[in-house]
């Protein structure tokens, strides 16, 4: 009797084991954890109750990637075209320091561009259609650098071609930096290529 036993636990053991789940060699993916940013605005941004003002987009930053937003900025009626642009880009990079609204926090906006930043026109070597940040761009944060680059390329403080010419408030020379949609994309890993302007 003990012998019979014997002989049937390993006959019992592939039964039981044909039971289970087989392991598969083929890779299964369910792609990334769902996230609960959305970045969809429910509700009016924070320039919407403005009434005056010209019609601008902001980049923010939502998940990993950079996102336009509406914005306005004012600026003075008869402003000659060296001095609008300035004063578009000073606006510009007012709106990309100004917290987020409570829709856009609540989509998962935020911003790395600090405040009290300032923005002057060229430099007496500079090209005219360079900008002076009272901040070095060297100094900025990949993403801080990375939203107003692409805020200031895709407006009229920029020559319309993608790019724009930006440089700190020292003598060093000014550089043309690009909006790419890597930069985009990911701002945090890519910084924006930039290339260095020769001054007159």
């Amino acid at each position: 009797m003990t012998v019979k036993r014997l002989l049937a636990l390993p006959l019992l053991g592939v039964l039981l084991a044909g039971c289970g789940i087989r392991a598969t060699e083929v890779p299964t993916d369910f792609g990334a954890a769902p996230s609960r940013v959305h970045c969809s605005l429910t509700g009016p941004g924070v320039s919407s109750e403005a009434s005056l003002g010209v019609p601008v987009q902001v980049f923010l930053l939502c998940g990993s990637s950079l996102v336009a937003v509406d914005r306005t900025v004012r600026v003075p009626d008869g402003a000659a075209d060296s001095r609008r642009r300035v004063l578009v880009a000073q606006g510009l990079l007012d709106q990309l320091a100004q917290t987020p609204s409570a829709s856009e926090e609540e989509a998962g906006y935020t911003t790395d561009v600090r405040g009290g930043m300032a923005v002057s026109g060229p430099g007496p070597k500079d090209p005219e259609d360079a900008l002076r940040l009272s901040t070095p761009p060297g100094e900025l944060t990949s993403y801080a650098l990375a939203q107003i680059v692409c805020t200031f390329s895709d407006s009229a403080a920029a020559e319309g071609d993608g790019s724009v010419v930006l440089g700190g408030p020292g003598g060093e020379p000014p550089r043309r930096y690009e909006c790419t949609d890597e930069v985009r994309s990911r701002p945090g890993t890519k910084e924006p290529p930039s290339t260095e302007v020769a001054g007159d």
